[in-house]
């Protein structure tokens, strides 16, 4: 939609910058408190040039860092809210099993978050599933509560639920200046916004709208590639029973991770990734690297061909999506050092869709100046040194 020749001008009780998926949670939870919440977005919706887009994302309970598995189960009584409220199934129940070296310390801990989880030899998972295999010292921890998450349903149906709360979504609109104070002032392309509360969820171009407000992130956008590799025999993992999501934690052939997804986005097809990906400017993101066009596809030809053997070695489809890492992978949720009702979402390091009902709650939280419901510690500001810089 074409914008006005007059800018739009108006006052809400908080503004929220990017509709991704942690935007769109936090202005859920703001609208849900009574808040007349405006949600902005730089792209016409939907795009594909975050980090939200997509059909499926993992779900779990398993999780090596405490923090996050306190976070889970509070996670899926959210989307459970939210799939009630939608009217719209937004979550699938696979299960998922996390393979690994015997004595893996992530492993343990996964296993630790799980309470009692069930350990799977080599054996035990071949029986279960013919389509995944392990080798010699290595185990696979089974998550029941493990599954496939709707994404693209999902960023629509809290997005609904937010307008039908009474909430301002405006897409097509990037914002090119923040000005803090009292009443902050927020001006885009087609309007000048005012409110005494701003969350800033923006992904990968977090660290450019913060760094005029004197903070210096160390947040680095990466381009992940997003396979899809083809079964040798459609439907063949066993007869009517659905294959699970898996992680792949502490090899050596694969020092990030990969993770995988059950054949559900297209007919034949698993998602099978490398949790890491090259340096990219998000304003250019499917501009090629130099040198090997996709450099993670090799070692995912690898691992495939070792652990996934009913997969053909080179994939079907190749897609690209956007991380936004911190240098320790966990997440940003804090004030801005110096405008305390400036409040920033960031560095979700790509595992945080299934957190994000939690996030955008503690998100609202924090903006509203309430007790948070979960530790923020963790993903304090201030745990990188010589992020408060002069303002420009």
């Amino acid at each position: 939609m074409a914008a006005p020749s007059q800018p739009h001008q108006a006052t809400y009780d908080a503004i929220v910058i990017g509709a991704g998926i942690q935007g769109s949670f936090a202005a859920y939870h703001l609208a849900q408190h009574h808040r007349d919440t405006l949600l902005l977005e730089q792209f016409i919706l939907p795009h594909s040039r975050g980090s939200s887009h997509g059909q499926s994302r993992i779900t779990r309970s398993a999780y090596p860092r405490v923090p996050y598995a306190r976070m889970m189960p509070d996670s899926f009584r959210l989307w459970q809210r939210l799939e009630a409220e939608a009217g719209t199934s937004l979550y699938r129940r696979t299960g998922l099993v996390v393979l690994g070296p015997v004595g893996n310390r992530e492993l343990e801990a996964c296993q630790r978050s799980l309470g009692a989880g069930e350990v799977l030899n080599a054996t035990a998972l071949a029986q279960r599933f013919p389509g995944l295999r392990l080798h010699a010292g290595e185990v696979a921890v089974w998550d029941g509560t493990g599954g496939v998450l709707f994404a693209d349903r999902a960023l629509r149906a809290v997005q609904d639920v937010f307008r039908r709360h009474g909430g301002t979504l405006r897409d097509g609109e990037k914002v090119l200046r923040i000005e803090p104070g009292a009443m902050l002032t927020v001006t885009t392309t087609a309007g000048v916004y005012r409110a005494p509360r701003l969350i800033i969820t923006a992904g990968a171009w977090t660290g450019t709208l913060v760094a005029p407000l004197g903070l210096c992130l160390p947040l680095q956008p990466l381009r992940i590639d997003v396979c899809y590799w083809r079964e040798k025999e459609p439907g063949s993992p066993s007869a009517g029973r659905a294959s699970p999501c898996f992680m792949a934690l502490g090899l050596s052939r694969a020092p990030h991770g990969v993770y995988g997804l059950p054949a559900l986005e297209y007919p034949g097809l698993v998602k099978v990734c490398y949790h890491h990906g090259s340096p990219a400017d998000p304003e250019e993101r499917d501009r090629v690297p130099p040198g090997v066009p996709h450099p993670d596809v090799a070692l995912l030809t690898s691992f495939i061909s070792s652990y996934l053997p009913r997969l053909e070695p080179q994939p079907a489809v190749v897609e690209t999506c956007l991380y936004t890492n911190t240098p320790d992978e966990d997440f940003i949720l804090d004030r801005h050092p110096k405008f305390s009702n400036i409040i920033i979402g960031a560095g979700f390091s790509g595992h945080g869709f299934k957190l994000a009902p939690v996030v955008g709650k503690l998100l609202c939280e924090l903006s509203l100046g309430e007790e948070p419901s979960h530790s923020t510690a963790p993903f304090a500001i201030t745990r990188f040194p010589g992020v408060l810089r002069a303002a420009l």
